[in-house]
């Protein structure tokens, strides 16, 4: 590549202390550690199935409950990814995946559009992953990353019963159908994939 896709963001506040880096031409790569251990686990599949080389450390009031700590990691995922696509010229720019995983089936869909947007349809009254984490937590995620991504993006378990099954599905989605969009299309390379020339 003529320009690294890499950027390094971190923000602290009163609540935690987030400290992201991404490098998007990888190879999955992760080092990961938010004191949570489903999110890690979340956040390493998210790594490995996008190809996004990924480092994250997390420091949050988790003795309160694990909300703040999920979702600021979204929000400096979200601006790393955006600062290390740059202009985006060359991307192919829209990506989806179907991801089965056992009994779930979520079909995630994203566009690198910069107008931020977050469609989530998924179960109601599911139960927490592991008796600690509430699958909540998935869309706080979500929707913390797409809106400073930048990203249109859209996710639904189409159906599914097990909580852990149905996240994986989802963050394992998003990695393959983030990875579709990144990619560059040599066709276009040195340009925006858009008719107003900026995304």
């Amino acid at each position: 590549m003529a320009q690294s896709r890499t950027a390094r963001i971190q923000r602290k506040t009163g609540e935690t202390d987030v400290s992201v880096a991404v490098g998007i031409d990888g190879t999955g790569r992760a080092s990961i550690d938010t004191g949570v251990p489903f999110f890690d686990h979340m956040l390493n599949l998210f790594a490995r199935h996008g190809r996004i080389d990924l480092e994250v450390a997390a420091h949050g009031d988790i003795e309160v409950d694990f909300h703040h700590t999920v979702e600021d990691t979204g929000i400096v995922l979200g601006q790393a990814l955006r600062e290390a696509l740059g202009e985006k010229r060359g991307i192919v720019r829209y990506g989806s995946a179907m991801l089965p995983m056992d009994e779930t089936l979520a079909r995630v869909v994203v566009d690198f559009s910069g107008r931020p947007f977050l469609e989530y349809r998924a179960p109601t009254g599911v139960d927490n992953i592991g008796g600690n984490f509430a699958f909540t937590l998935v869309e706080e995620f979500l929707r913390a990353f797409a809106f400073n991504a930048l990203i249109n993006l859209h996710v639904e378990i189409l159906y599914g019963r097990d909580a852990h099954h149905m996240a994986e599905a989802v963050f394992k989605g998003l990695a393959r159908s983030v990875d579709a969009a990144v990619r560059i299309d040599p066709r276009i390379a040195d340009d925006i994939p858009s008719t107003k020339e900026v995304l």
